[in-house]
């Protein structure tokens, strides 16, 4: 016959899972309302974000189309051409975007919906592709030169968001810090 410690009986055990089971609900609870506050900080920067980008696009391709306007049609080359029907389907999709933003600012939230993601990212794209092609109109090297810019600051800004998001992880002395486990 095995002799057992006279301290651990199964109540004491049962005790200490009910104990490690309350610890690590108060811990998850922590983390998620941690992570609730962060994300919805998070979605409001975005939408500030996605706002200068809409009405930056807009105002970009308003000035670029403003030129073409002017000439006949027949008179626009291949670049010129591609630029004023890049503009003129993706204002009126950033105009509509520009207003749900004010919508979603208002309610604080995001849209979940599939049409406006996808919209987001065609209007951008559009954007882009009449930026490129507006400088490609004036001189070719100049339609590069924007397209290697633009990757580039891709690359800037991508670096630049990991680290800040880094940094604001380990969280500064004063900040509300992650619950550690």
């Amino acid at each position: 016959m095995v002799a057992m410690d006279e301290n651990i009986t199964d109540e004491n055990i049962a005790d200490e899972n009910i104990a490690n089971e309350a610890w690590w609900k108060r811990k998850a609870a922590a983390h998620a309302e941690w992570w609730r506050k962060r994300s919805a900080a998070h979605e409001e920067e975005t939408l500030r974000q996605n706002n200068v980008m809409y009405g930056g696009l807009i105002g970009i391709g308003a000035v670029l189309v403003q030129p073409f306007l002017t000439s006949g049609a027949a008179s626009l080359d291949l670049s010129a051409t591609i630029c004023v029907i890049a503009f003129s389907l993706a204002i009126p999709l950033l105009s509509a975007l520009i207003m749900l933003n004010r919508h979603e600012t208002y309610r604080r939230r995001m849209t979940s919906s599939g049409l406006v993601l996808i919209a987001q990212q065609v209007s951008l794209g559009l954007g882009f592709v009449g930026v490129v092609a507006a400088f490609w109109h004036i001189m070719p090297i100049a339609g590069i030169a924007i397209l290697v810019g633009a990757i580039l600051g891709l690359a800037v800004h991508s670096a630049g968001y990991v680290q800040v998001e880094e940094e604001d992880a380990q969280a500064t002395p004063g900040t509300e810090q992650p619950p550690q486990w």
